[in-house]
């Protein structure tokens, strides 16, 4: 199997190495992971600069960019004929819980392979006493081994969070959780008179059973399945009235925008 890895810590963190390590019994490893650190980078891509990948040692690169950028690098550019089975990103050095996946670059990471139909995970390690990369890594590799032996396809899109002990044992699918920002922008003064602005706040968690908090807090690890379909397909028939009300009052107006009386158009482009 070949592995993709990535991360938004950056290419020396220690999350990564670990990870790299562990996996490497699984197959060959390619590393493509921004050369600093790029945290809450979230879905971007560099459009208005080119991007330089540096090779580091055997099988090890740096890209002056995102996580999404070094997985679409990887991808198109540098496994364009040989493509990654699987793309990983990780390990991150903090969770990557609830709403918080749309912020995370480690999360983003595999939605950019998502995008490319590449299955994807991300790990995540909670940051308090007792936690260990290496034991987080060795579960990585015990979770992924057994994930392409019964349920790797291109539609797997999974993130992982382990919590702050070494004794990891049993997951929990979980769904995602919620928290609400009691968010401030704490203004301050440079030396030189100038404003700048701090965005702070005290995030709070609604508790709720099944979700990647609720399993975290208990001890276990959360696994929670993810996909990019953002459609509210509930909407499509709540905002039906809407569309038809809409219709109805502006269709006269709609009908005939650019045309003459004999419907051959007149330059202006039709709706």
């Amino acid at each position: 199997m070949r592995i993709l890895l990535t991360n938004d810590d950056g290419v020396h963190a220690e999350g990564i190495e670990h990870l790299a390590a562990a996996l490497a019994e699984l197959g060959e490893i390619v590393v493509v992971a921004p050369d600093r650190e790029q945290s809450a980078s979230g879905h971007a891509l560099t459009l208005d600069r080119p991007l330089r990948m540096r090779p580091l040692r055997e099988h090890w690169y740096a890209v002056d960019g995102t996580p999404s950028d070094c997985v679409h690098l990887g991808i198109r550019g540098l496994l364009r004929t040989t493509p990654p089975d699987l793309v990983v990103s990780g390990i991150n050095l903090g969770l990557n819980l609830g709403d918080d996946v749309t912020y995370s670059g480690t999360v983003s990471a595999t939605f950019e392979a998502h995008l490319h139909r590449l299955p994807a995970v991300a790990f995540s390690q909670e940051m308090e006493e007792g936690y260990s990369l290496q034991a987080a890594a060795a579960w990585a590799r015990d979770f992924l081994a057994v994930l392409a032996g019964t349920a790797l396809t291109p539609e797997t899109l999974i993130n992982v969070n382990f919590p702050a002990t070494a004794a990891l044992r049993e997951m929990r699918l979980t769904r995602l959780g919620h928290r609400v920002y009691h968010q401030t922008v704490v203004e301050k003064v440079d030396p030189k008179g100038r404003e700048y602005f701090w965005i702070a706040g005290t995030p709070e968690w609604i508790h709720e059973n099944g979700t990647d908090h609720a399993a975290l807090a208990a001890g276990y690890v959360s696994v929670t399945p993810l996909h990019l379909d953002l459609t509210d397909y509930p909407g499509l028939d709540r905002y039906a009235p809407l569309c038809e009300e809409f219709n109805h009052l502006h269709g006269d107006a709609l009908v005939g925008v650019g045309r003459g009386n004999d419907g051959e158009s007149r330059g202006q482009g039709s709706l």
